[in-house]
């Protein structure tokens, strides 16, 4: 593929419409059994506040080195502390602060999600780029990926390109107000540029950006966006609109592209899972299932800042698995044309499984406790997962961000993040998943 070669649909917006309950198939009945695997494995612990360098975990991605799986290395986003590195064993390898962005106004980066572009031609020869979505910024920021992997004394090194454009804002005094870029995935169909696919905080836009290179630089050019519906026709004939306060809309975070079909599996925070076929524009979104208070009606009270039902005695039209805010998504390839859409249910601490096929049935769900003095996955936000053998996670790895991150030795005054290491065999034979470590099943590695 060539990383020049630019998608030049121009930049669109699709206005938010109201979706039926009708229109998107939910997985129905009793809630499934909750399955628990274990973790034994975790980064250090970041702090949040001035001593931790405001390091606060978020989301991961998973590198697989293609010349040994155990130099296969775990990139981490720390928002306003950077980004970390870790190896297989948890061990930190690198920290990068935010640096500000090469722009003339560039200014200190809050770093949200990250995902993988693998080789992509910088000039010199193709190279695996971590992309990161900037807040503080509103763009994209780019790492390459030293060969080396957990060898390398400094694993990544920043190649984005000077003064990319705003992805959402106007100009600068419209960046400062914060709803900028938020969630991201990585898309890479055959025989084109890769792209980029990025949420805004605030608002439920989802904008595709075509990645290009420059002198070995790397940058991008917006593509399309589509709005997501903000509020939902309810069967008892009402409209609901999640609650938050005055002008935020119901944003979404979690992505992850089926890189086989180019189907988005975004998660909308308070509403639930979607799908959407890439490129934008080729269909319509279709939500897959609900958060639990789907159809609740909620009032927001200035002086609490909080929203509360209306009527607690209301029980709404939500679905079984997934409880506010529904975080972290990704993909994991089986054999065939067989697959999983993994999902944080940040509200309970657990996830949820669907298929990628057909209707994407719910499979399961299932925590993650600690084993050997590692702590229970809280509040999860950001996950990764692969399917290739990495190390001695020879089925595939989870990993999966832990808030508050607590035990005998972290301070729980402090807020307190990390991220934990799950073999996909324990979840594999927990839910009763298919598995495949073949590098076919993911395009991406053929």
């Amino acid at each position: 593929m060539s990383p020049r070669l630019l998608l030049a649909a121009p930049l669109a917006a699709v206005l938010a419409v109201s979706v039926p309950l009708a229109a998107s198939a939910r997985p129905s009945g009793e809630p499934v059994p909750l399955a628990v695997v274990t973790t034994s494995v975790e980064t250090p612990v970041l702090y949040d506040d001035e001593e931790g360098g405001n390091a606060s975990g978020d989301d991961p991605a998973i590198w697989v080195d293609p010349g040994d799986s155990r130099d296969s290395i775990v990139i981490a986003t720390a928002k306003e502390g950077g980004l970390r590195v870790y190896d297989l064993d948890g061990a930190e390898l690198q920290s990068l602060t935010a640096e500000p962005a090469p722009r003339a106004d560039g200014v200190d980066g809050r770093y949200n999600n990250v995902d993988i572009a693998y080789g992509i031609d910088l000039g010199s020869g193709p190279a695996d780029i971590a992309v990161v979505s900037d807040r503080y910024n509103d763009q994209l920021r780019f790492f390459a990926i030293d060969a080396a992997g957990a060898e390398a004394s400094v694993p990544l090194h920043e190649v984005t390109a000077p003064e990319l454009p705003f992805l959402f804002s106007a100009d600068r005094d419209e960046v400062d107000e914060e709803q900028t870029a938020y969630g991201l995935a990585v898309w890479q169909p055959k025989g084109q540029a890769p792209v980029a696919v990025v949420t805004r905080e605030g608002h439920t836009t989802v904008a595709t950006a075509a990645l290009t290179v420059a002198d070995g630089r790397v940058g991008y050019t917006p593509v399309a966006s589509v709005d997501f519906p903000a509020s939902f026709a309810l069967p008892d004939g009402t409209t609901w609109t999640p609650c938050d306060e005055p002008g935020v809309l119901p944003q979404l975070e979690g992505l992850s592209v089926d890189q086989r079909t180019g189907v988005l599996y975004a998660a909308q925070e308070d509403v639930g899972l979607w799908r959407l076929q890439l490129p934008i524009g080729s269909g319509e979104p279709k939500l897959i299932d609900r958060v639990r208070d789907f159809g609740i009606h909620d009032a927001y009270d200035p002086e609490s800042e909080e929203c509360a039902p209306v009527d607690a005695e209301a029980t709404g039209f939500g679905g079984t698995a997934l409880e506010a805010d529904a975080e972290g998504v990704d993909v994991y390839y089986g054999p065939g044309a067989t697959g999983y859409v993994i999902v944080s249910s940040q509200g309970d601490d657990t996830y949820a499984v669907y298929r990628t096929q057909g209707r994407n049935d719910l499979v399961g769900t299932f925590r993650v406790a600690g084993v050997g003095g590692v702590d229970d996955v809280n509040g999860s936000d950001g996950l990764a997962v692969t399917n290739r053998p990495v190390g001695d996670y020879r089925e595939g790895l989870l990993v999966t961000h832990d808030e508050p991150d607590s035990g005998p030795e972290v301070d729980d005054e402090r807020d307190a993040t990390n991220f934990s290491y799950v073999s996909w065999r324990e979840v594999a034979d927990a839910l009763g998943l298919k598995v495949d470590t073949s590098p076919r099943s993911d395009p991406r590695f053929r």
